[in-house]
């Protein structure tokens, strides 16, 4: 399979089935990346690449191509949610999504234990979520988190040491979760990538 370095190179140079080619490829870990956060996560989706289009020739190339992306998708992501709360200041390291929006239960939830991580996971403040499902659903490390967040590896992990205890905290707190199975960082995380998401949304057509 061709890596995405070169498929980028290609669509820079006016390739246009490489740009399609990276956005099948990229099409459902963002949309699980939005499900959970949005309505209508396509919008977000197409939002994102709307605004990969636009800043495709500010790649430098310092991370990976999907770091990059999931850098954008953020910016998308904060920006839509800022629109919602027009009416006090949205700050991502306090806001939370049950606060900022109120949808039909994700077409993620495909489990129970799923639906209930899901809940758990919209009453934390929106830069906890995002660093926790891209943390245990897209196995980003620390140094990509840190290139998605913009700060530093060592910021990035005592972030994700402060969301690893509140979400431990709230599966406990509403019974989402016995306190056997999340007792130890390796039981929460062997519980949370268990319950995480199952089939992905719909490929665009």
């Amino acid at each position: 399979m061709e890596d995405d370095r070169s498929l980028l190179d290609r669509w820079r140079a006016g390739d246009e089935p490489s740009g399609r080619a990276l956005f099948q490829r990229y099409f459902d870990p963002m949309y699980r990346f939005f499900a959970t956060k949005c309505a209508e996560p396509d919008e977000l989706v197409q939002a994102t690449f709307l605004a990969l289009v636009r800043a495709r020739d500010q790649f430098g190339g310092r991370s990976s191509f999907r770091t990059y992306l999931y850098t954008i998708a953020r910016h998308e992501l904060y920006r839509h949610l800022r629109t919602l709360r027009r009416e006090r200041q949205f700050e991502p390291e306090h806001s939370t999504i049950a606060e900022l929006v109120t949808t039909p239960r994700s077409r993620m939830a495909r489990s129970e234990d799923h639906a209930r991580l899901i809940e758990v996971l919209r009453g934390l403040p929106v830069e906890q979520q995002t660093l926790l499902e891209l943390h245990y659903w897209e196995d980003l490390d620390a140094a990509a988190l840190a290139d998605v967040f913009e700060v530093s590896p060592a910021a990035i992990r005592t972030r994700l040491s402060r969301a690893r205890a509140a979400l431990r905290e709230r599966l406990v707190q509403q019974q989402a979760a016995a306190p056997d199975a999340v007792r130890s960082d390796e039981d929460l995380d062997t519980w949370t990538r268990a319950a995480g998401p199952g089939a992905p949304g719909p490929r665009p057509a």
